[in-house]
């Protein structure tokens, strides 16, 4: 991790750097933030962000929120961070009536959901709220976390209800600072005599964790988020070599540190739950590999929680480029856990892009040093469900799609059905979700939520419509959607495309455009109007819309008559409950 003075100097030395992303936020406190302020931007840089920050006056915050003429709204923002301080919170509670106290973390955050409705009634920024960190009283010691008139309870009331109000509101997301402070210890995170000479409650050692943490919620929001977690088995998974110690000599469960890695099972369980891919990479024989997973008793995980198991001889970095293959995802949303650090550095030369920890040299401390890191931070709540299922069929595709002469010949196989329909309530969080995570294959990359998703759904001046697609090896679910906004009687604008890659090259593209062409005419739309906005990830579709004979205006514009369009060629069947047909 940076020093402050590092990040400090990051900001002098990359400030004409080109080829940044342009990020705008504000930043609104109720105690000085201007050493705050130069953490963010400095640590946006390390990232690869150009980070333009509008900061508030000195204790403006609820003024700034509510005058709707304020600096705050001046100009778009990404993100609006917002940072009440634990020591002014205490100095207001101390100013009620004793009788009064009962109620005060309710009406705290009562207040804090106020701001977050003006905020979102008056700008289209996500919210990032600070929690507060915990400051002691020591008027009624351990007293004081039962009775309700006690600055210690109602923190902890505080806490538990600021997060179930950011947990109901989307676009709000809640920032673990009292998670920093237990990380840094407080003697590292406030000096008590910097906060009374500068007014600035988290000290400069402390900024750089602070500054990666909103980060981390700004990465997530913007897309940028881990995937796929790649795992080496021995002394990884469990103690031992399993081809030297037997099944019964690896350490798991009682025997020797098994208690560490049935933990390191448990988390990688708990990141499937949520929807990570686990995927296996070993210097082994594959059937001496796989029979912890199927004969020892105190394994947690199955073959089945595994999307694909690669163990064999070859190079790791080889190997994980093969997992990336059948995943269809970019090495940068991948992280490898290896104990070795001869594996940790080959993969890191080979593969740059790779998230790659280097794990202490005690197992004991991983899970808690992989806390920290934060690696798979995220701003939409996923689910596993069947993730794994869907990848493990893709690896079944791969192997069948051998046994054909030829491309055509193999997709007929497949014997693929899609359909296509209008958003509804039931797949609003998947849509909400796969707009997150989509970046390749994403013509404008615009984000949203699920309440932006509702909103759109329900306004009569946009079309929308989602698709899935299954073949003989199983189901894709809800793998595209499109958004069509009408610009006049005649004239609809194609605000969104984007798809999961999963599906390239089967011909879904096709399908998909017959399907917007067709429902655009169907709806009285002449003309369609569309747009690629590049980024460092989607290049692969910067010439989609010529392809597929729109007319190309300059700058990423194009316009298709709807009355001209020829139909794709495509192997993908409409189901019955589908609205159009495109089979070849």
């Amino acid at each position: 991790m940076r020093t402050f003075g590092e990040l400090k100097k990051n900001i002098k030395s990359n400030k004409d750097r080109k080829g940044l992303r342009e990020l705008s936020m504000a930043l609104l406190g109720d105690t000085a933030t201007q050493f705050l302020r130069t953490a963010l931007e400095g640590y946006g840089y390390e990232l690869g962000y150009r980070t333009d920050i509008y900061e508030s006056e000195y204790d403006v915050l609820e003024s700034e929120i509510i005058n709707a003429e304020s600096g705050l709204y001046e100009k778009k923002r990404d993100f609006i961070v917002i940072y009440m301080s634990s020591e002014r919170a205490y100095d207001m509670f101390t100013k009620l009536a004793v009788s009064e106290r009962e109620g005060f973390a309710d009406a705290y955050v009562s207040h804090i959901e106020g701001y977050w409705e003006l905020i979102a009634e008056r700008s289209e920024a996500r919210v990032i709220q600070f929690d507060l960190n915990r400051i002691i009283s020591g008027v009624y010691g351990n007293y004081g976390n039962r009775l309700a008139s006690a600055w210690e309870y109602q923190y902890r009331r505080l806490q538990y209800l600021l997060a179930e109000a950011a947990s109901r509101r989307e676009g709000v997301y809640l920032m673990g600072l009292d998670d920093i402070q237990s990380r840094l210890g407080r003697k590292v995170f406030c000096d008590m005599r910097f906060y009374y000479d500068a007014r600035m409650s988290i000290y400069t050692d402390a900024l750089p964790e602070v500054a990666k943490s909103v980060f981390d919620i700004v990465e997530a929001a913007d897309g940028r988020v881990k995937k796929c977690l790649v795992l080496d088995l021995d002394n990884t998974l469990w103690g031992g070599v399993i081809g030297d110690d037997g099944i019964g000599g690896i350490e798991l469960g009682e025997l020797g540190n098994g208690r560490i890695y049935c933990d390191i099972q448990r988390w990688c369980l708990e990141l499937k739950a949520r929807g990570i891919i686990l995927a296996v990479c070993s210097k082994n024989d594959e059937d001496t590999a796989k029979e912890p997973f199927e004969k020892h008793p105190d394994m947690l995980l199955h073959l089945d929680d595994i999307a694909v198991f690669v163990a064999n001889w070859e190079d790791k970095a080889a190997n994980i480029r093969y997992i990336r293959d059948v995943l269809n995802i970019g090495m940068d949303s991948m992280v490898f856990l290896d104990d070795s650090a001869f594996e940790r550095n080959l993969v890191r030369e080979m593969i740059p892009e790779i998230t790659v920890p280097e794990l202490p040299e005690e197992s004991a401390e991983w899970l808690e040093y992989l806390g920290r890191l934060d690696i798979f931070d995220t701003a939409v709540g996923t689910a596993g469900g069947d993730r794994t299922e869907k990848y493990r069929q893709e690896a079944e595709r791969r192997s069948a799609k051998k046994q054909y002469a030829d491309v055509d010949e193999y997709l007929k196989s497949l014997q693929m059905k899609a359909d296509c329909a209008a958003f509804d309530e039931f797949h609003y969080p998947r849509i909400a979700e796969l707009s997150q995570r989509s970046n390749q294959f994403n013509l404008r990359t615009v984000r949203y939520t699920e309440d932006q998703i509702r909103a759109i759904a329900e306004d009569d001046k946009y079309i929308t419509l989602y698709f899935t697609l299954r073949d003989r090896f199983g189901d894709y679910g809800l793998v595209s959607c499109v958004i069509m906004e009408r610009t006049s009687d005649r004239e609809a604008f194609i605000d969104t495309w984007f798809m999961s890659c999963r599906v390239l090259n089967r011909g879904m593209e096709e399908f998909i455009i017959n399907s917007v062409a067709e429902s655009a005419s169907q709806q009285g739309i002449e003309i369609l109007t569309a747009e690629y906005i590049p980024t460092k990830k989607n290049k692969m579709v910067e010439d989609i819309y010529a392809g597929f004979g729109f007319e190309a205006l300059g700058d990423g514009r194009y316009r298709l008559e709807t009355d001209k369009y020829v139909k794709k060629d495509t192997y993908i069947r409409e189901t019955a409950t589908g609205c159009f047909t495109s089979l070849r």
